[in-house]
């Protein structure tokens, strides 16, 4: 029964990372014709518009909270690794940006030593220099190559790793759908403020899209959450990097992206360490890797 599950774990969240990669490439399409605030604002409407007929059969009692600051942190933090990971696959190979993005798990070590007093083992520091050297490799610095929008690429890695690192906190006394709720509102409302100056009315097939982009993200968090129903963090979370092998194939299927060798050598680092980073932390890491996604 343990492996079925675990066959049946691996399968949805390679699933969620088909779909994580295909909505990669229609926010990739969509900040081609759109501003990068309004692909994000459609990015975190469509998710609270999902959320919406849950919060609706709990009731909204449901949502009452004595952390209201710790939501807005989390909030502002996702919503700032969104804004980033968004520029960055408007401005970079599609399967690049998406690595970098999913750098997170080697900075969310960082930040719960720094906040929450976690120490690092020896082998997690191993995995962490590992994955570290791999992004030197795609960001290279000091050649002609380096553009500084890898380092934007980096941020949103950054960003939600603070957001997951909030996450942990605040699952000790808050149920998830009230986390995920408040993120989804924090970051609906504020990146609607530059709507006010950055608005573009939509060509009639870019809001199919838009709204197409919101359905899929929606579907792959549903997938990859489903996933981690089935086996721990440790066993399935090493699949979430399918992800960066469909979004390679998407990107040289559309845009003709092929990676040099040191982005290649660097991808294959970064998931390796990002690999072994969740097989040490283990169990800790369902909660992140479940929340990682909705930014």
């Amino acid at each position: 029964m343990h492996s079925e599950n675990l066959r049946r774990g691996a399968v949805l969240m390679i699933a969620s990372g088909l779909l994580f990669s295909v909505m990669g490439a229609m926010v990739k399409y969509l900040s081609t014709h759109l501003p990068n605030e309004m692909v994000v604002f459609f990015r975190s409407a469509m998710g609270l518009a999902a959320l919406l007929p849950w919060v609706w059969r709990r009731g909204f009692g449901h949502l009452k909270t004595h952390h209201l600051r710790g939501h807005l942190l989390r909030g502002l933090a996702g919503l700032a690794a969104m804004y980033c990971y968004f520029y960055a696959l408007a401005h970079m190979p599609l399967a690049e940006a998406t690595l970098l993005n999913y750098s997170t798990p080697l900075f969310v070590p960082f930040i719960a030593m720094l906040w929450l007093g976690e120490k690092i083992s020896h082998r997690l520091w191993a995995a962490i220099g590992l994955g570290f050297f791999g992004i030197v490799l795609i960001l290279k610095p000091g050649l002609e190559l380096f553009t500084p929008v890898s380092l934007i690429g980096v941020c949103a890695g950054i960003f939600a790793a603070l957001a997951m690192t909030s996450i942990r906190r605040l699952t000790r006394s808050e149920p998830t759908l009230r986390i995920v709720f408040y993120f989804s509102a924090v970051g609906t409302a504020v990146s609607a403020v530059p709507l006010v100056w950055r608005w573009q009315t939509p060509e009639p097939g870019l809001w199919a899209l838009l709204v197409g982009m919101g359905f899929v993200g929606s579907l792959a968090q549903s997938l990859l959450t489903r996933a981690y129903s089935y086996a721990p963090a440790a066993h399935v979370g090493p699949f979430s990097y399918s992800t960066v092998v469909f979004a390679a194939g998407v990107g040289w299927l559309f845009w003709g992206e092929v990676p040099d060798v040191l982005s290649f050598a660097g991808t294959v680092l970064v998931c390796l360490a990002g690999i072994l980073t969740i097989r040490i932390v283990g169990r800790r890491a369902a909660p992140l890797a479940e929340e990682s996604s909705r930014r």
